[in-house]
């Protein structure tokens, strides 16, 4: 194995310069009222995407499925949903994008797939059948005194239940680390990777997509001691002359197999997302069980793929959204008053852009969108929340304080907050979406000014913020994409989050008041000029008013 290479500064590359904005495509534009976002309805806003300064579009699970995991349950992965569209209207997604100059990524589902995909039907017929590797097939360990068998071990579903269900037919168990609709497919089969590699990452290659996020990343070698699989080589299909970007979902990965997986002379996996920083506030066991929130313990795991990637040909991703996370604002902000909500999401934005790495940004961050305010369990569709949800009420009954502590994780952690219609106007009933009811419920603030058209014509939306902190970015991008030497400044204000890195003989320095108070600050030694913040004004030197954000830099 070569050693990971060290450089005092990354090599330049397209992928880590670009904003790359990810679309949930049940929820950004429906183009034929039927109450569901698709293709033809992204390809309508892409104009949008290109004012806002994107790069880069990555488009979640599009491809034919059952939808038990809104698309991440694929049962075709050559042929689009047809609730979404064609694979013609996928392909002329992807060259009007291209058109624009933008890139655009696509989900590499390839963890699991769905019980009616074709393998798994075949593998499911008996036990002899070829494919009956290609998944993960166990005996019952037994069988209890009603008869009843018992799973192979004790592992539990992401989703809440058995990792294991029960096949009469066969009278095996099979895994699913998600829900019972998603097996596992079996990565040590050189047959079912193979095949895998060329109905997913090797079809939509040749249709012209550029790059991946690799769902689930870290799930695909189950068995303790076996190495990891490489996930694929790209440039067997497309050629050596084009650069295929990826990024790979791990979850949470040690500074050692952070830089295994990313080491640029190792050819696998682009950068990765890493979900310490989003999982501070929430119980390390069971999202959904809350924690005092901590703002040191925020800005250490913030910081800490800065440290991995410092003087390393590594690279990270930058973010704060995704289709399983909450919104920021309410997170990490304040969202009790529009004046807060505006002022925290500029703060927000400031603060990511600053940050060294790809950033990504989460359809309808860009707007302030919020956490929706939820009645009970039957606002919430994910199958996550629903099966946690029977779980905890079959083991220790509906009206118990497990199951009411959860009902409030929900209304701050659950993924149905991010996946609401996108707002693009305050008309009618559904905000611009489509002309029918929604296949999920709108945030009703959309009637309050947080949609597209109302934010379009306010010079001080967060929309327009938005425009002018990633045009900040390129326009600073040394020291902003590519700044390292990152150091904290005050790590134990409990209301500031300062910093500083550097690019050559120029340092940034970062001062962002995590607070609703007006905050004393001070300015290292230096000469420091702002060049960007929250606010227009410079503000006074030594005070950051609530909830503002100022970028300084100084050369030496």
């Amino acid at each position: 194995m070569s050693e990971i290479q060290k450089h005092p500064e990354t090599t330049e590359k397209w992928w880590k310069e670009a904003v790359v904005y990810q679309i949930y495509p049940a929820s950004f534009k429906d183009s034929n009222g039927d109450g569901w976002g698709d293709l033809n309805g992204i390809r309508s806003k892409l104009s949008y995407l290109k004012k806002l300064g994107i790069d880069a579009v990555w488009v979640c699970p599009f491809y034919d499925s059952p939808q038990d995991d809104m698309g991440y349950d694929i049962a075709n992965y050559e042929k689009v949903w047809p609730t979404y569209g064609t694979n013609d209207d996928c392909f002329n997604l992807i060259k009007e994008a291209h058109n624009l100059g933008m890139k655009l990524f696509v989900d590499l589902v390839i963890n699991h797939c769905s019980d009616e995909h074709e393998w798994f039907k075949e593998s499911k017929s008996s036990k002899s059948n070829p494919k009956r590797d290609w998944f993960f097939w166990r005996p019952p360990k037994g069988y209890t005194k009603d008869n009843k068998p018992i799973p192979p071990n004790n592992w539990g579903s992401i989703f809440g239940g058995s990792a294991w269900e029960f096949d009469n037919s066969t009278k095996e168990f099979y895994l699913h680390l998600f829900a019972k609709g998603q097996p596992d497919l079996n990565w040590e089969n050189d047959e079912c990777r193979n095949a895998i590699f060329d109905i997913s990452i090797g079809f939509w290659l040749k249709h012209g997509v550029d790059g991946f996020r690799i769902d689930t990343a870290g799930l695909y070698s189950k068995l303790p001691g076996l190495p990891d699989v490489p996930i694929s080589d790209p440039k067997r299909i497309v050629g050596p002359d084009k650069e295929i970007f990826s990024v790979g979902e791990v979850g949470h990965a040690s500074k050692e197999v952070f830089m295994k997986y990313t080491g640029a002379n190792r050819n696998e996996i682009s950068e990765l997302f890493v979900f310490d920083h989003v999982d501070v506030g929430s119980s390390k066991t069971f999202k959904y069980n809350l924690v005092p929130f901590d703002l040191k313990e925020w800005k250490q795991a913030l910081a800490s793929s800065f440290d991995w990637i410092n003087g390393t040909d590594c690279w990270s991703s930058v973010f704060l959204e995704n289709h399983d996370q909450p919104r920021s604002v309410t997170r990490f902000g304040d969202d009790s008053t529009e004046k807060a909500r505006t002022a925290s999401a500029k703060l927000l934005a400031t603060m990511l852009v600053s940050f060294t790495g790809t950033l990504f940004v989460y359809q309808g961050q860009e707007l302030g969108c919020t956490n929706f305010k939820a009645n009970g369990i039957s606002d919430y569709e994910d199958v996550d929340a629903n099966g946690h949800y029977e779980e905890f009420t079959e083991r220790f009954g509906a009206d118990s304080k497990e199951v009411r502590g959860m009902i409030d994780g929900l209304a701050l952690m659950s993924r149905d907050h991010s996946r609401t219609p996108f707002p693009w106007s305050s008309e009618g009933k559904y905000g611009g979406f489509s002309s029918s009811k929604p296949w999920f419920h709108m945030n009703e603030n959309f009637k309050q000014g947080i949609n597209v058209e109302d934010e379009e014509n306010d010079p001080d939306s967060v929309l327009n913020f938005w425009r002018k902190a990633i045009a900040a970015r390129k326009q600073h991008k040394d020291l902003l994409v590519y700044g390292y030497d990152f150091k904290f400044y005050d790590l134990d204000n409990k209301k500031l989050f300062a910093f500083t890195k550097k690019y050559g003989d120029t340092t940034l320095f970062a001062a962002l008041n995590f607070s609703g108070e007006t905050l004393k600050f001070n300015l290292p030694k230096g000469q420091y000029s702002k060049f960007f913040g929250t606010h227009s004004d410079g503000g006074e030197k030594d005070l950051l008013r609530p909830w503002e954000g100022r970028l300084y830099f100084s050369k030496e």
